[in-house]
């Protein structure tokens, strides 16, 4: 049993939704509170998973008093939650439910034994950057976004290209026609921007990726710049054109509208099992160990 000092407020945070997550979700709630820990649920996970003893807290709340959030769920779980804590800088720790899991990294399988070396100080800490946008009409804000992944403008469906303006730190780097640009840290790097034909960023790595989306000039590749750095993208035409922050979306942007986009000043802290590696995720998610066979199925 923990002692006053090393008892934790732990809140659980679960995806809307999720078919037999009741049990694993009873499951890791006994654990912790069999190993001395209050256990709360953040609200909104209050009201679709039930457990005895279990109170809601609201995400500020836990932002001020939870020592650890575990997330169950996929990535898009992850970014929202990732998202409203940044400012209180409260590590995460993610078990996946989802598809793919990039950030919620743990299996279900795993989940307990996992939690038990975390929660005994053996966990693998590492910081994630985030970027903060807003969107500029003449001198005005009229809207802003925080994103652990990416901030994308893009055109609107059945809309033609759209011409973006790119400065940054009030260099002009080009005019582009294409279907869009994605802004991406290092996290986002394995999302949207991967399939758009940009690098892999490392997540210590200290850069924001700029990937256009289907560019007119085959020439306009992506590009790696420091995390220092100030974007701006300005709208020269085009129609039906949004930003989103993370795939939040902001969609009535006008000719002339800017968005200006730079590292948030809040980071993220994701903890991991020990032995954790990035580059076991990458194998493991990106099938670099399977082979094409001779009968044509993937092979380890």
């Amino acid at each position: 049993m923990p002692t006053p000092d090393s008892q934790k407020t732990i809140a659980l945070a679960v995806r809307h939704n999720t078919a037999g997550i009741d049990d694993p979700v009873t499951r890791v709630v006994r654990y912790l509170q069999d190993a001395g820990h209050r256990v709360v649920f953040e609200s909104e996970t209050a009201t679709h998973v039930q457990a005895d003893g279990v109170p809601a807290m609201a995400i500020a709340d836990i932002g001020q008093q939870a020592d650890l959030v575990i997330v169950m769920g996929g990535d898009g779980t992850m970014l929202g939650i990732a998202r409203q804590l940044a400012p209180y800088a409260v590590p995460l720790v993610g078990i996946n439910q989802g598809r793919l899991g990039f950030i919620t990294d743990i299996p279900i399988e795993r989940m307990l034994p996992a939690l038990e070396e975390i929660l005994s100080g053996k966990a693998n800490a590492e910081k994630r950057t985030l970027l903060e946008g807003r969107v500029m009409r003449e001198d005005a804000v009229i809207a802003s976004g925080l994103a652990v992944n990416d901030v994308v403008v893009s055109r609107g469906t059945g809309a033609g290209m759209a011409e973006l303006k790119v400065t940054v730190d009030d260099c002009f780097m080009y005019n582009q026609r294409s279907d869009g640009l994605i802004v991406t840290t290092p996290t986002g790097s394995t999302a949207y921007a991967l399939s758009a034909g940009g690098p892999l960023l490392h997540p210590t790595l200290p850069g924001i990726g700029l990937v256009p989306i289907a560019p007119h000039a085959l020439s306009n590749r992506p590009i790696v710049i420091p995390e220092t750095s100030v974007i701006v993208i300005e709208i020269m035409s085009g129609r039906d054109i949004s930003v989103n922050f993370d795939m939040q979306t902001f969609a009535s942007l006008q000719h002339g509208d800017r968005i200006v986009i730079q590292r948030s000043p809040n980071t993220i802290t994701f903890l991991h099992p020990p032995g954790w590696s990035y580059y076991d995720t990458l194998r493991e998610k990106l099938h670099w160990n399977e082979y094409p066979s001779i009968e044509g199925k993937l092979t380890k």
